[in-house]
C-alpha cells in the first residue's frame, strides 16, 4: 500500500501507462543522445522524472541516471527500477528542485526537464530552482527542457490538448482516456485540469471518470525563462520546435524545447 499523502495532486495519474513510452522514448533519444554526447560527464538528473520512464533507459544506455520529482507516488513507482543496472542507477529522490543542495552532494554533467515541469513554479521558485541546478551541475555541463508554448496556446485560444487513448491496465476492462483541458486565467498563468476517463462499451455508465483535478500553472514563454537563465548563471541558449531540432516558431511550434549550458571554466 502507499503511503502518500492525501494532498499529493499525482497520487492518482499513471504517467506509467497514459504514455506510450518506448514510441516517445524512441523519437527523444537522438536529440538527447547528441547533447549527452557533448556534456562533460556521462551522468544526468531528470528533474520532475514522474514514474522514472527516461531514467531507465538512460540507465540502459550507461547514463548514470538520478530522478527528482516532488510527489511521493510518482517516486514510489519509479523506485521499482532502483539498481536495475548496478552502480549507474537509476536512482530516484522525492523533493523540489530548489532542494537539491540538501538531498543530493552529486554534481552531473546534464540536467534533463521534460513534460510540463516548469509551470509549476511560479517566478521566485523558478529563481531559487535553477539557481540551486547550477551548483549541481559541472562547468559545461546542459540542461535540456520542454514544455508547451505558451504563446501559441494564448494566442490562439487553444483550449485542450491532443486527446491521449490508451489499454485499460491488464485485467481491467476497456480503455483510459487521458484528458488535458486548459483556462486562460490571465497573460501569465492557466487553470490545468488533467482528467482521466474510463470508457467501458456496454456498461451503464459507458464512460465514468477515473481522476480530475485542477492545476494554476505559470505559462512561461521564452523572454522570461532566458531573463530567469541568465541570472541563475546559464548562457548558451538554443531553442526548437521539436526533438527533430527544426526550429522554433513562437506562433506555430505545440512545444518550446530549449538547451542552455553552465559556462565552462
Amino acid at each position: 500500500m502507499s503511503d502518500a499523502p492525501i494532498d499529493d495532486p499525482f497520487r492518482r495519474l499513471s504517467y506509467r501507462r497514459l504514455i506510450a513510452w518506448p514510441a516517445r522514448i524512441d523519437r527523444e533519444w537522438p536529440f538527447l543522445e547528441q547533447r549527452i554526447r557533448a556534456a562533460p560527464d556521462r551522468s544526468l538528473i531528470d528533474l520532475g522524472c514522474g514514474t522514472g520512464e527516461h531514467c531507465r533507459f538512460l540507465a540502459q544506455k550507461g547514463v548514470r541516471a538520478v530522478g527528482l520529482d516532488r510527489s511521493s507516488a510518482q517516486i514510489e513507482k519509479a523506485r521499482e527500477f532502483e539498481g536495475a543496472f548496478g552502480p549507474r542507477g537509476p536512482e530516484f529522490l522525492e523533493g523540489e528542485i530548489e532542494q537539491l543542495s540538501a538531498l543530493t552532494s552529486e554534481r552531473f554533467g546534464a540536467a534533463l526537464c521534460l513534460g510540463n515541469v516548469l509551470p509549476y513554479l511560479e517566478d521566485e521558485a523558478l529563481a531559487r530552482s535553477l539557481k540551486a541546478l547550477a551548483k549541481r551541475l559541472l562547468p559545461g555541463a546542459f540542461l535540456i527542457v520542454q514544455l508547451l508554448n505558451y504563446q501559441r496556446i494564448f494566442e490562439q485560444g487553444i483550449r485542450t490538448l491532443p486527446v491521449n487513448v490508451r489499454p485499460a491496465p491488464e485485467g481491467e476492462e476497456g480503455e483510459i482516456v487521458w484528458l488535458r483541458l486548459m483556462t486562460q486565467v490571465n497573460e501569465r498563468q492557466i487553470l490545468f485540469h488533467p482528467t482521466t476517463l474510463r470508457v467501458r462499451p456496454g456498461q451503464d455508465p459507458p464512460v465514468t471518470v477515473h481522476a480530475a483535478r485542477e492545476v494554476l500553472m505559470r505559462a512561461w514563454q521564452w523572454p522570461e525563462l532566458e531573463a530567469q537563465l541568465a541570472a541563475a548563471g546559464f548562457d548558451q541558449f538554443e531553442r526548437y520546435g521539436d526533438m527533430n531540432a527544426i526550429p522554433f516558431d513562437p506562433t506555430e511550434s505545440h512545444d518550446l524545447i530549449f538547451t542552455a549550458r553552465i559556462p565552462p571554466r
